[in-house]
This record gives C-alpha cells, sequence and structure tokens, in this order.
C-alpha cells in the first residue's frame, strides 16, 4: 500500500486500510472498538476479520481493561476511538491496567486535535499528547501524513509495550514518497536552512513545511525538524537542529503546555538553552467550525508559523 506525494488522504482511511493489511499478518492482532467504527474505519477490519473485532460500546472503561487482559494472553490488541475519550474518559484504566505493567496494548487516538468534523470543545482533544506524554512507560506517536501514518502503525504493532498513536479525521496531504523510512524514537529533517529552525509534529508538519516556503520568499531560510515521536523524544535531533540556526519555533495542533513545545523547551533548557517561539492553542478550549476558520482564529495556520518566525528573528536581532 502507497499514497502519492501530493495528494490529500485521510489518515482515518489510513487507519482501516493498515488495520486489514496487519491482521493479514499477525493473527493474534485485534480491533476493539468504541462504537466509532464508522468514524475511525475500523469498520474495514470488522468486514475482512469479523472473529478478531470487538464492538466493545460505549464504554471505554471497560474497553481498556479488556484490552489489558487480552495482551495478558499473547493477544495484540488494537483499540479505536476518539482521542478526546482515549486521553480522558478512560484515563484511569490505561494508567493502571494498561501503562503501569507496560502491557502491549496499542491505542489509536482518532479526531485529534482541532478539525474534529464540526465537533466542537466536547470533542477536540488537544491535551492529548501532554497526557499521554506525562505516562510512564507509554509511546507516543504523531505521524504527518499517510505514508508515515502506515509505518507507525506497523512500527507500534511490532514494538513491545503500550502505545498511544495520535490521527486525524480530514483529508491533508502527503509529503513523504515511498522511500520514506520510520523509526520510533526518530526525527526527521524535511528541509535544511540556516536562518530559524522549525520543529513540528503530526499533520502540523505539512503546515510547517507551507511556512518554510512563505519565508523562502522573504529570504529567510528556515530548517525543518519533523518529530513524529513525541515520546521518546529524539533529543540529540532538537538539539543539532537548534544549534544549526540558534533560534526554534515549534508547531503542534495542540496546546503549547506540555505537548511538543514543552518538550522541546524542556530538552534545550537543561542541554542548550535557545530562544524560542511555541504555536499551537494557548491554554484554551476550541469550539465548532469550519477547519480553516479553526486554524486562523487559534494560530495554527502556515502564515501563523512564519510570523512565529519572523517575531522570533526581530526581537533577537537576526
Amino acid at each position: 500500500m502507497s499514497y502519492a506525494v501530493g495528494d490529500r488522504v485521510a489518515l482515518r482511511q489510513v487507519f482501516g486500510e493498515t488495520l486489514v493489511e496487519l491482521g493479514s499478518l499477525y493473527a493474534d492482532l485485534l480491533v476493539l472498538d468504541g462504537d466509532l467504527a464508522n468514524s475511525t474505519l475500523a469498520d474495514q477490519f470488522a468486514q475482512a476479520y469479523p472473529d478478531r473485532f470487538l464492538a466493545m460500546g460505549i464504554a471505554e472503561q471497560n474497553m481498556a481493561g479488556t484490552a489489558a487482559g487480552l495482551s495478558t494472553l499473547g493477544f495484540i490488541p488494537w483499540i479505536s476511538t476518539f482521542a478526546v475519550f482515549a486521553a480522558k474518559r478512560d484515563l484511569d484504566q490505561v494508567r493502571v491496567v494498561i501503562a503501569q505493567p507496560a502491557l502491549n496494548v496499542k491505542i489509536q487516538g482518532a479526531y485529534s486535535g482541532l478539525l474534529t468534523g464540526f465537533t466542537g470543545k466536547t470533542h477536540q482533544s488537544a491535551e492529548d499528547i501532554a497526557v499521554f506524554r506525562a505516562m510512564p512507560n507509554m509511546t507516543v506517536l504523531a505521524p504527518a501524513d499517510a505514508t508515515e501514518a502506515r509505518l507507525a502503525m506497523h512500527a507500534a504493532t511490532v514494538h513491545r509495550g503500550p502505545v498511544y498513536l495520535r490521527m486525524t479525521r480530514d483529508p491533508s496531504p502527503v509529503i513523504f514518497g515511498p522511500d520514506h523510512r520510520f523509526e520510533i524514537g526518530r526525527g526527521y529533517v524535511v528541509r535544511e536552512g540556516r536562518d530559524v529552525t522549525i520543529i513540528s509534529t503530526g499533520v502540523q508538519t505539512t503546515r510547517a513545511l507551507e511556512a518554510a516556503d512563505i519565508l523562502a520568499a522573504e529570504g529567510v531560510s528556515a530548517h525543518l525538524l519533523h518529530v513524529p515521536t513525541v515520546k521518546p523524544l529524539d533529543e540529540q535531533a532538537v538539539v543539532e537542529a537548534a544549534a544549526r540556526t540558534g533560534a526554534v519555533v515549534t508547531a503542534e495542533d495542540h496546546t503549547i503546555i506540555g505537548g511538543l513545545g514543552g518538550a522541546v523547551a524542556e530538552v534545550l533548557g537543561e542541554r542548550r538553552p535557545t530562544p524560542m517561539r511555541r504555536v499551537g492553542l494557548r491554554d484554551t478550549f476550541g469550539e465548532s467550525g469550519p477547519n480553516e476558520a479553526l486554524l486562523e482564529k487559534y494560530g495554527l495556520t502556515a502564515g501563523h508559523v512564519a510570523a512565529a518566525a519572523r517575531e522570533l528573528l526581530k526581537a533577537f536581532g537576526r
């Protein structure tokens, strides 16, 4: 399965397709769904492997506990639910029965961030990275596009231990070709530059690339580091990217508190103090609205990323 650079593909489509692919490779892979299979597209797995699909209903806490139990019997359980439910509704169960014993459960957080199809603040999850990043034993992945999402699912499946995989709802550009290689814990230089470093994660990396193009048209050379693994963070890649330009902008479809921006600030504060700015939600809940309007209002567009870079360079006389 491959996706063409420039196409727009929804990560939930990739989730459904890749589950079916993984099902053919691993006979012990099961999918547990919280009554959202037609939204997460886990229903594709249900059609292909009905005996290995468990419809758990609107009972996320029970679903987490069941997945934990199944993992102790040698199965590889994939939990299919929305990010807002994975990070809040069943959080105690995930913490106590999955993370604490470091069980081999994979958790998909679908419909993450602001762009959730007009569902509004009750269903938008802009705190999930912070929640799972703070949880011992948990690996946190946020792929940028369809190509990387598929590779991340394969990597998560063979990884021993709990994994949280953050995915978005709507189609977004494919930026990586078939030669892209994904490794848990590794950051990727997507674009080399000399004036300012942009560090991004998830689908926000597609907007960071657009920001780099905007800056290039103004004579500013942006160095772009994509971080699909927020935990464990590729600290060396972050330090090297900061050292390259001496100025860092982080960008994420997530609150700036505790997410990628916080993680990068922690690393640089200890290992290489560097002037930086964080682009993301600023301690606020979202609302219902069209995608572009939400990105504009909450400061997540490519233009906002470019503006943060300009302000940072100006503030430090660059």
